[in-house]
């Protein structure tokens, strides 16, 4: 455990219940919960555990949510589970290769994806505002499962923020999902992508156990909370706040990467 003063432990705790409600509401949590991480931890810690501690909390508000979610959204669970295992296998691949990221590295990355998300909402209106009629096709859940899960998986393993935004899009254009159901759903899965990255950075021994049980308690009400909102408020309260989360972590990163 890296010397942390109790000041910046309530800052990340807050970060952590903040993220949680994020999460559930439209994915993207560990892009406030992450960059929190990177900047409450000292500057030698490798960015390693951040990484590791990052999954740790996450996968609590992450399966709090999917828990209320199943209970009151129209999900299909088998789907989602099938995903969900190609996910934890993409999230265990890309967690082996995190192991040897920088700092430096993640900040644009993040930026660059968010940029893409916020364009592709734009543009598209109407875009999770209704379900397609009848099921998704054969084809359509193989196709979720190569992108959502395996190649979503693997970015999440490999550097995590915006996974849960990333889901719900793709789940919502591949499946023709509204964007409640499809955050439901994307819960499920990002329980899978969790639990597949947490295992590899905990075997590679860089998850710092001790602030993560305390953060994940904030993040558990977080995610509790945020899924409630979802259901009750409905698709197009969810788009609103992921243009809102998009732009203010866009500025953010900007800031820090160029500006500070």
């Amino acid at each position: 455990m890296p010397d942390i003063s109790l000041a910046m432990i309530a800052l990340l705790c807050l970060a952590a219940l903040a993220a949680g409600w994020i999460d559930a509401v439209v994915g993207g949590g560990g892009l406030l919960l992450l960059p929190a991480l990177l900047l409450g931890l000292p500057v030698s810690t490798p960015a390693a555990y951040a990484l590791g501690t990052n999954k740790a909390v996450a996968i609590v508000g992450t399966t709090g949510a999917a828990v209320t979610y199943a209970r009151k959204a129209p999900v299909d669970v088998r789907t989602a589970v099938r995903i969900g295992l190609a996910a934890l296998a993409g999230s265990s691949a890309g967690a082996f290769f995190a192991a040897g990221m920088s700092t430096e590295v993640l900040k644009p990355v993040i930026m660059v994806v968010l940029l893409g998300v916020a364009a592709f909402v734009i543009l598209r209106p109407a875009f999770g505002t209704a379900p397609a009629p009848g099921p998704a096709t054969p084809r359509r859940i193989l196709a979720a499962i190569g992108l959502a899960g395996l190649g979503i998986g693997f970015y999440d393993g490999l550097i995590g923020p915006g996974t849960g935004t990333f889901l719900v899009l793709a789940l919502t254009a591949v499946l023709h999902l509204d964007l409640v159901t499809a955050s439901a759903t994307a819960k499920i899965v990002n329980c899978c992508t969790n639990a597949g990255a947490l295992a590899m950075f905990a075997w590679q021994g860089t998850v710092l156990w001790q602030l993560a049980a305390l953060m994940a308690v904030f993040n558990l009400a977080g995610g509790t909370l945020g899924a409630h909102t979802a259901l009750k408020k409905g698709s197009g309260f969810v788009r609103v706040v992921l243009l809102t989360v998009v732009f203010t972590l866009v500025a953010k990163l900007a800031w820090e990467q160029w500006l500070a």
